[in-house]
């Protein structure tokens, strides 16, 4: 059950999966006497107890802050920064544009994360867990990084949108700020406390900030020889 608010009003969006092996379209198809009982539970989260002919389905909320692989999709800005980078390096573009580079982020590996949700429906008990790894960087940190993993220098000049990033190795503006590129309404942190997870699961991120930048530049030079 996953609730959306908008416009004033809230949908919820109910995927229960079918018997079918493939489970591809066929979540549709469960008959409406099938579900028993939807029962919202009043606390400061979302929890649904879904009751069917099989007994009852426990749902707490699982929080990732913020997953990153190599399967990232291009228009986040970690994967397009790892991207653009390599292309960059290879001579197969010219700039990266970006907005705000002060941005800060909890950024941790799927792997990881995948790893504690499986802990989660190890336990007795459903419960509700935070995944993330409690540090942020910022865009900007996340930009140097890949940049110096892949022999770049970065030498920033300017202010505000007038910023631009500067190969010191090569004199090349490989940055520039695009206004198209701010949100209306940006969130300039985001960052999860993991406590309750590595308490009751003896979860941890394995991955750290600059392994993760790592894994998924590699990715990206792989790619780039195909």
């Amino acid at each position: 059950m996953h609730p959306e608010f908008r416009s004033g009003k809230t949908y919820y969006h109910l995927n229960i999966n079918s018997n079918n092996k493939t489970r591809k379209g066929k979540h549709l198809q469960k008959e409406i006497s099938e579900i028993k009982a939807i029962k919202n539970n009043e606390y400061t989260g979302w929890l649904f107890d879904l009751e069917t002919a099989s007994g009852t389905f426990s749902a707490g909320i699982g929080l990732t802050w913020v997953h990153n692989s190599p399967r990232r999709g291009s228009t986040f800005v970690t994967k397009k920064i790892t991207e653009a980078l390599v292309k960059i390096k290879n001579g197969a573009q010219d700039k990266l544009y970006l907005g705000n580079l002060e941005a800060r982020r909890d950024w941790g590996y799927a792997k990881d994360y995948v790893y504690g949700m499986w802990l989660m429906l190890q336990q007795e008990t459903p419960d509700d867990y935070v995944l993330a790894t409690g540090e942020t960087h910022s865009v900007r940190e996340f930009v140097e990084t890949a940049a110096k993993l892949l022999g770049m220098d970065i030498a920033w000049e300017g202010e505000g949108i007038n910023e631009k990033g500067i190969d010191k190795n090569t004199g090349q503006t490989i940055i520039e700020i695009d206004p198209k590129y701010f949100r209306p309404a940006e969130v300039e942190l985001l960052l999860g406390d993991p406590t309750k997870a590595k308490t009751k699961l003896g979860w941890e991120p394995k991955v750290k900030f600059e392994e993760l930048v790592k894994i998924m530049l590699d990715a990206e030079l792989e790619k780039e020889k195909k």
